[in-house]
């Protein structure tokens, strides 16, 4: 039997392209090579030592600002059981001028090993008060959905390509860890020792960020690569 980091960061990378081979869904195909091995078992239903990249405490509080938009972010006490595991539900919601422009719950759980997986999002997109759209939505285990890995404990090397979810032609966000050690400065403060990561999707090729991840906060910054555009970390509050 392998160890279980080994296992994981396998699976996490994959060593596989982190691609469907098209542009856009009617181009997409269901990539076979990609099959995590969930145990439940090795997920912790208690997280006393959170990853400090990806913090899952409940009653932490982040909020954004960027391109017009406010965003909210809320680790809270609730939890969901996907695939056996139970995650913690994490509510984001982005305002625009005030209004309600998006409403997302996603579930994240910890394994033993320390690294926080991804297994799916109800998101509700707003227009004047109304729901207009649920795409992105996806749950692991449901419609051949699969988890992925949003944050390693140990984190691979760069220009790895790994799943962070996986629901064929729909949501398939990647990431590759550019490095490791990086000083970001945004308006709640300055941070040392960060991780700078590249995140994208094949289903939209021409767009992807780099976003910073620093010790006891998580993300703080998130720059379109094309345009330089920048979501920044404004407030953060912890219980």
């Amino acid at each position: 039997m392998r160890n279980r980091a080994v296992a994981a960061m396998a699976l996490a990378l994959g060593l596989l392209a982190c691609g469907s081979g098209g542009s856009g869904a009617g181009a997409c195909e269901p990539d076979p090579t990609y099959v995590p091995q969930i145990d439940p078992a090795e997920f912790l239903t208690l997280i006393e030592d959170p990853n400090p990249l990806w913090p899952l405490v409940p009653g932490t509080r982040t909020v954004f600002e960027g391109g017009g938009e406010h965003i909210e972010v809320e680790v809270t006490d609730q939890t969901r059981v996907v695939m056996g595991v139970t995650c913690v539900v994490v509510r984001d919601t982005v305002t625009v001028d005030g209004e309600v422009a998006e409403d997302t719950y996603d579930w994240y759980a910890q394994d033993k090993d320390g690294n926080v997986w991804y297994f799916g999002e109800d998101t509700r997109e707003y227009d004047g008060g109304e729901v207009i759209s649920t795409a992105g939505s996806w749950e692991a285990g449901v419609d051949g959905a699969k988890p992925g890995i949003v944050m390693h404990k140990v984190q691979p090397p760069p220009e790895t390509t790994y799943r962070q979810e996986y629901y064929a032609c729909e949501a398939e966000d990647c990431a590759q860890v550019v490095s490791t050690d990086n000083s970001v400065t945004v308006p709640a403060g300055s941070y040392e020792h960060c991780l700078k990561t590249r995140e994208f999707t094949p289903l939209e090729p021409d767009v992807s960020e780099h976003k910073y991840y620093c010790d006891g906060v998580g993300l703080v910054l998130e720059v379109d690569v094309a345009s330089g555009a920048r979501v920044e970390l404004i407030e953060v509050t912890a219980p």
